[in-house]
């Protein structure tokens, strides 16, 4: 049974995905994401599930700078979580008495309208996360009335949903990635995604359009590119790409190995299957055959068969 190192407490939206991702797998709360795959990294762990993105708030900052700067890990798998907020509350709490809440910042931005048409008079507390709110407000003699936080909390905590679905956004969801120590990659599938970063050699002109035109000319479409700031002064940046296809594919090898030559560094995040399942249009003369001919045919011409 493998063990599973993912941002904690007990209750977060990350353990829900783990337990999708790894239902049988022994899962392992870590107090913050650097935390969870540090544990995977040490061997504590043989893996992590640690969250990248979220479709309202946009990337996760920590988990982009620990993939970029950490001792390398590969993503194996993801998972699309639909992001559900229930209000919390101690047996025997009603809503009109609610003057106390505690939650994850993320999470009072994304209840705004709720909590302003339900909780008028509530004073709103951010939270190290929407767990930890609920494990606070289950505590004898807790300062906060409520929470608000996943179901999944409640259940830990022995907390009763006074309401649910009390999101501003019903469509908002969280990308999961699940990730190991370097290893053998998962097979293709023809309905993958490859993640990478690239940092650049020098900050020129054109530098950032000749990174996508490795992709452009090979026909590989990009599903997410993020800059972040290397730390090297203002203006200097690395960026994060996920794209269609695996690396197994030749167009996607060829465009890593053109971004190779003309960056500074290219470090390689991984290959493994898209869990919406979309497979990629592959354009034509850049199929795994087209370019196996291509090969051939150049071969051919520089003996002279002409």
């Amino acid at each position: 049974m493998p063990k599973l190192a993912y941002l904690g407490p007990e209750g977060t939206f990350t353990e829900e995905a783990l337990r999708i991702l790894a239902p049988q797998a022994e899962r392992l709360p870590r107090a913050n994401v650097s935390a969870a795959l540090d544990a995977a990294r040490r061997g504590e762990a043989d893996g992590a599930v640690v969250p990248l993105e979220n479709s309202l708030e946009g990337a996760i900052t920590t988990t982009l700078d620990e993939f970029a700067w950490g001792e390398p890990l590969l993503i194996t798998a993801e998972l699309l979580l639909p992001v559900e907020f229930s209000l919390l509350a101690r047996p025997g709490t009603r809503i009109g008495r609610i003057k106390r809440v505690f939650t994850h910042p993320a999470a009072i931005t994304q209840c705004r309208a709720f909590i302003a048409r339900e909780l008028p008079d509530a004073v709103v507390v951010a939270a190290p996360s929407t767990a930890a709110a609920a494990q606070e407000v289950a505590l004898p003699g807790s300062p906060y009335d409520a929470a608000v936080a996943a179901r999944i909390a409640g259940e830990h905590y022995g907390l009763v949903e006074l309401a649910t679905g009390i999101g501003d956004r019903s469509d908002t969801v969280t990308r999961f990635v699940r990730v190991s120590r370097p290893g053998p990659l998962p097979e293709p599938t023809g309905s993958d995604r490859t993640t990478l970063v690239a940092f650049l050699t020098d900050d020129h002109p054109g530098a950032l359009l000749e990174m996508l035109t490795e992709f452009s000319v090979r026909g590989v479409n990009l599903t997410r590119i993020e800059s972040r700031p290397t730390g090297d002064g203002i203006g200097r940046y690395f960026f994060h790409f996920d794209f269609e296809g695996h690396v197994a594919d030749a167009r996607v090898g060829e465009a890593i190995s053109g971004l190779h030559r003309i960056c500074a560094d290219v470090r390689f995040l991984g290959s493994y299957p898209r869990a919406d399942g979309l497979s990629p249009q592959v354009k034509r003369g850049t199929a795994n055959g087209d370019f196996a001919e291509a090969t051939g045919w150049l071969s051919r011409i520089r003996t002279g068969q002409v």
